[in-house]
């Protein structure tokens, strides 16, 4: 069983490992920057608080972490948590607009082609698909999970399942960044991250192909 003050440190590495403090997690969390804080932690007669189960899955759903993710944190010392200290992995990276263009990926969605740059990323999250890339956000459609400038590290490889973030190119060149709400034999439901968005549906022989978003790095 897990303390409080156990979760309190996996919410404290988890920041340290995306290069937050706690309270820059929380703000890019869409929380109240104070909710992290030591203050916050213990009730006014001293009792122990526990952060709550909604702040807890912001701020996992922001940095792109999973629950085993969190408790590695916990159980491990927060030096192996900083990105500092992690072995970093070079990966290619394109922009959203490249993304749509013909010769940046083969017909299954794996990287092809001479055209990309390469980034170096601390691998916290211990990417094992060799064939992963990143996509850099532009625009406002993935907001506020994702901002402009942001990278999305993408598997190919992966296995799909619905709530997953995902990145969809369809027959048309169009790409996109949404959540997989529904997968049938005949059709993709595509749940839009902005609101202000439309959510997508499309026929199965509309999807050139589907990746699924692994890790964001922010």
């Amino acid at each position: 069983m897990f303390s409080h003050s156990d979760v309190w440190r996996g919410i404290d590495r988890l920041a340290t490992s995306f290069g937050y403090s706690p309270s820059g997690l929380a703000k890019k969390a869409g929380l109240d920057p104070t909710s992290f804080n030591k203050s916050k932690r213990v009730s006014p007669d001293g009792k122990p608080r526990w952060p709550s189960t909604e702040s807890l899955s912001k701020v996992l759903s922001v940095t792109g972490a999973t629950m085993s993710d969190f408790f590695a944190l916990i159980d491990g010392d927060a030096d192996s948590a900083h990105p500092q200290n992690t072995a970093s992995r070079t990966i290619p990276v394109i922009g959203f607009a490249q993304a749509g263009m013909q010769g940046y990926f083969d017909e299954d969605g794996y990287p092809a082609g001479d055209g990309w740059d390469q980034v170096s990323f601390p691998n916290t999250h211990n990417i094992n698909d060799e064939n992963s890339y990143a996509i850099e956000v532009s625009g406002d459609s993935m907001e506020p999970l994702y901002r402009e400038g942001d990278f999305l590290i993408v598997s190919p490889a992966a296995q799909l399942r619905r709530g997953d973030r995902v990145v969809v190119k369809t027959t048309g060149g169009e790409v996109l960044t949404k959540e997989l709400a529904r997968q049938t034999a005949s059709k993709i439901e595509l749940k839009s991250i902005n609101p202000a968005y439309e959510d997508r549906t499309f026929k199965q022989n509309e999807i050139q192909w589907i990746a699924r978003v692994i890790w964001v790095s922010q």
